[in-house]
């Protein structure tokens, strides 16, 4: 038997396996995690690591007393489905929580939240 072949074989399923079990993590979001901004944004994007599956995915904007404060349309976007969004009325400053769960289209769950703040 090639060894040579063997070894390519498992190093190829290894990394086929590997990446089968990857998670939707953040990749970046804006306005970005533990941001200050000085302007209310007109909505909170957040770009993830993997595909995500539209039905399974949602967001939620908090403000400090745990009121939802977005517009309740939170979406993923068809033309780039790693990017969840939400739509913003005019906030006024203060602390705000972003809370996501989001299933990859791999049908791993994730979830998570973080903050940003909109100062005068």
């Amino acid at each position: 038997m090639n060894w040579k072949i063997l070894f390519a074989g498992m190093l190829i399923c290894l990394v086929v396996t590997s990446g089968a079990f990857a998670h939707a993590l953040i990749d970046h979001a804006d306005p970005k995690v533990g941001s200050k901004v000085k302007t209310s944004p007109k909505a909170v994007r957040i770009w993830f690591t993997e595909k995500l599956e539209p039905a399974f995915s949602s967001m939620r904007v908090l403000d400090a007393d745990g009121k939802q404060v977005d517009k309740g349309d939170a979406h993923v976007d068809p033309k780039d489905q790693t990017l969840l969004a939400v739509n913003l009325p005019l906030l006024k400053a203060g602390t705000y929580k972003v809370v996501w769960r989001v299933t990859s289209v791999d049908t791993h769950k994730t979830e998570g939240d973080f903050q940003f703040q909109i100062v005068p």
